[in-house]
C-alpha cells in the first residue's frame, strides 16, 4: 500500500510535470487545449486529440506534423526522467479509410500513427526500452462515442504505467475488476500486433 501511495505521488508530480513542460513552451502552449492528461487504473494517461484546424497528421498519413512533433519530444524527455514503462495507442475516427478490411484501413493507419509517435518520443529523450507496447486501435475505443466522426477520437494516447500494470503485462492477466468497471461506452480495446523494433 505505501509503494502504491509513493508510486502515485510520482505519477500526479509527473502529471504536472508534463502539464508545465507545455505551458512554459509558447508554441506548445498553443496546444494545450488538445493535450487531456487523466489518472486511470493502469497509470497517467496523456492523450493528444485532433482538433478541426489542428491534426497531429494529415488525412491518411502517418507522418507527425511539426508542431506534434515537437511536442512529442518535449513529452519524450520529461517521460525519460522517470523509470515507469508505458504504452503507446493510436485511435482513428470511425470514418471508413482505404480500401477497408483487406486493404490499408484503419487499423493499419492507427498502428502506423502511433509507431511514428513512439518515434518521436525516443527522439526527444525516451529509453527506447520504456516502451512495452505500441498499438492501432482504429476506432474500437472512441473518445466521443456519442460523435464517432468527431476529430477528438483521432487521438494518440500515452499511458505511463503503474506496476499493477505492468505487472498484468508481463504476467498476460486481463484486468477483469477494471473492465467490469468500465462505463458502457468504452470498448475493451484489442491490441493489433505490430513491429515495435523499426527505427
Amino acid at each position: 500500500a505505501e509503494q502504491r501511495r509513493a508510486e502515485m505521488a510520482r505519477l500526479e508530480a509527473l502529471r504536472s510535470k508534463v502539464d508545465e513542460a507545455i505551458r512554459r513552451n509558447a508554441r506548445l502552449a498553443e496546444l494545450q487545449r488538445q493535450i487531456r492528461l487523466d489518472m486511470t487504473h493502469d497509470g497517467l494517461r496523456i492523450q493528444i486529440v485532433d482538433e478541426h484546424n489542428q491534426a497531429m497528421f494529415d488525412s491518411g498519413s502517418a507522418v507527425v506534423r511539426p508542431a506534434m512533433r515537437e511536442l512529442l519530444r518535449e513529452i519524450g524527455a520529461v517521460l525519460g526522467e522517470v523509470p515507469n514503462r508505458l504504452t503507446v495507442e493510436g485511435h482513428t475516427d470511425a470514418v471508413p479509410f482505404g480500401s477497408g478490411e483487406r486493404g490499408y484501413s484503419n487499423w493499419e493507419l492507427s498502428s502506423d500513427r502511433a509507431n511514428a509517435s513512439r518515434r518521436e518520443l525516443v527522439a526527444g529523450g525516451l529509453p527506447d526500452d520504456r516502451v512495452l507496447r505500441v498499438q492501432g486501435l482504429a476506432a474500437s475505443n472512441l473518445f466521443d462515442p456519442a460523435a464517432p466522426e468527431s476529430p477528438v477520437n483521432r487521438r494518440i494516447s500515452i499511458i505511463v504505467m503503474n506496476r499493477d500494470a505492468e505487472e498484468r503485462f508481463f504476467k498476460g492477466t486481463p484486468d477483469t475488476d477494471a473492465e467490469a468497471a468500465a462505463p458502457p461506452s468504452v470498448v475493451p480495446a484489442i491490441p493489433l500486433p505490430i513491429d515495435t523494433t523499426v527505427p
